[in-house]
């Protein structure tokens, strides 16, 4: 029975890790989830307690009074786990993958403590104290498991105790109380919006795929549809904010690729279109997204709002996609086309990936350093987004980035600097084209990006230069 135990501990550990990394880290990325502190927190203390019987049970027997200091720590860990059950239902829709690995989890660890519940019998008659034993491989693989899964509790509390800091809450003054319609809610720059739309007690409509997860993820604080044929004719929003857009950074460029994030942004915007073309009272703007990738890959021009469209994929999907938009402006509806450059945030976005490396003290430029990098700080963003929907004279294209753009090789020194940690090498831009295809381009190539309408609209940034968005979220 004791042999059978441990082997299931093994099996518990194998899969453990699993849905800490793949769900938790990957898929769902709760330590960059600004609803999760209290599911953080929950796993902080079961982490730290299974490390404790991990490497308890790996080299001890206990005997005598520790029987009950382990069941103790057993059954805080099962009241723990119940509660996380709850909570997890309550804050976010699980994958349909992490509720099975969920529950062989659940049925792995109720076998594991009935076979160490026949056990106890036997330590209790012992005198209290810690009896040596070894089961060989498995002593250290169990030890291993125990340092991971402590490792992994504190990252976990450290998360939770960060995590607030991702509901910025920046009072966005939108000019008066508004009705909004936003497609894309779910997302980095989505979430973050509408939680600072809710803290004004703004009325908010999402269109997501997934409208069960939307309503979840914001506490039922808004409305959530698939798609906005299923809301009424009748039914009136003061602005609409498109940002829906599956991710341009992530696996190569293939066609099939390319397909989805195409479709993802021209469907959802002619969804939102023929809604619009239906109401019977019609908003009054529509903030819609795009990308300084519509400029090209011309590292050597500078670019500002009267620039022409510039060549590849990123170019052509950004003409397409504001091309759409252009409609609405034969329906005399004010249109805000807000061209993202890299967004930095805590929560998501491109920063926290960009830092990994550095954080790892194995800081990288990439390929030669020379191109530049448009970006903005997400509350900057946000503040630009509320001032469009409160600045009636704001009309047509803006670059959504700051007026410093640095170099990759700039941004590789002050982040180093910034870190205590040291720039190793550079990724040569031949390798990344290599492994990467066309999808290399937005790394490698980087012409630099003006926000020449919003310097003429005196548009205050909180964070003017890099060194300022860095030490405000590192």
């Amino acid at each position: 029975m004791l042999d059978l135990m441990i082997n299931l501990m093994i099996v518990q550990i194998l899969m453990g890790a699993f849905d800490t990394i793949y769900h938790h880290e990957i898929k769902v990325a709760l330590p960059q989830s600004a609803g999760a502190g209290l599911e953080l927190s929950i796993h902080a203390i079961r982490a730290l307690l299974y490390s404790v019987v991990f490497m308890g049970l790996a080299w001890y027997q206990w005997g005598g009074v520790w029987v009950w200091v382990l069941v103790s720590i057993v059954l805080a860990e099962v009241m723990l786990t119940l509660w996380d059950f709850v909570i997890e239902d309550t804050t976010r829709l699980l994958p349909k993958s992490e509720r099975i690995t969920h529950t062989l989890l659940a049925i792995n660890g109720g076998a594991v403590f009935v076979l160490l519940a026949t056990e106890l019998p036997q330590w209790l008659a012992l005198s209290s104290a810690f009896y040596d034993v070894h089961y060989g491989w498995r002593s250290w693989f169990l030890t291993a498991g125990a340092t991971g899964v402590g490792v992994s509790g504190v990252r976990d509390a450290f998360s939770a105790w960060t995590v607030q800091r991702l509901d910025l809450k920046l009072q966005l003054d939108l000019g008066t109380h508004r009705r909004l319609l936003v497609s894309g809610g779910t997302g980095f720059i989505g979430s973050a919006l509408i939680r600072e739309l809710l803290h004004q007690s703004h009325d908010v409509t999402v269109v997501s795929r997934h409208p069960v997860a939307a309503a979840i993820q914001f506490q039922g604080k808004v409305r959530a549809v698939r798609h906005a044929s299923e809301l009424d004719s009748s039914e009136q929003f003061d602005v609409i904010v498109n940002l829906a857009g599956a991710p341009v950074v992530g696996l190569p460029w293939s066609q099939q690729r390319k397909k989805i994030i195409t479709d993802s942004r021209l469907d959802s915007t002619r969804d939102l279109m023929a809604y619009v073309k239906s109401c019977q009272q019609k908003p009054q703007l529509w903030i819609q997204a795009s990308a300084i990738g519509y400029y090209g890959t011309d590292s050597q021009q500078i670019h500002d709002e009267a620039s022409p469209s510039g060549d590849g994929f990123a170019a052509d999907l950004c003409r397409q996609w504001e091309a759409l938009a252009r409609e609405l402006d034969d329906l005399s509806i004010r249109r805000v086309t807000l061209r993202f450059g890299l967004v930095f945030g805590r929560s998501g976005g491109s920063l926290p990936m960009m830092l990994l490396s550095y954080k790892m003290g194995m800081g990288t430029v990439i390929g030669h350093g020379r191109q530049y990098m448009g970006w903005i700080h997400i509350e900057d963003l946000l503040r630009l987004i509320a001032l469009s929907v409160r600045d009636e004279s704001m009309q047509g294209d803006y670059n959504a980035v700051t007026p410093d753009s640095p170099t990759y090789h700039q941004f590789a020194q002050l982040a180093a600097h910034m870190l205590h940690r040291p720039v190793w090498f550079s990724i040569p831009e031949g390798l990344l084209r290599k492994l990467l295809g066309e999808m290399a381009s937005m790394f490698v190539d980087g012409p630099r990006i003006m926000p020449c309408r919003l310097e003429q609209n005196k548009f205050e940034y909180r964070f003017p230069d890099l060194r300022s968005a860095l030490m405000d979220l590192t």
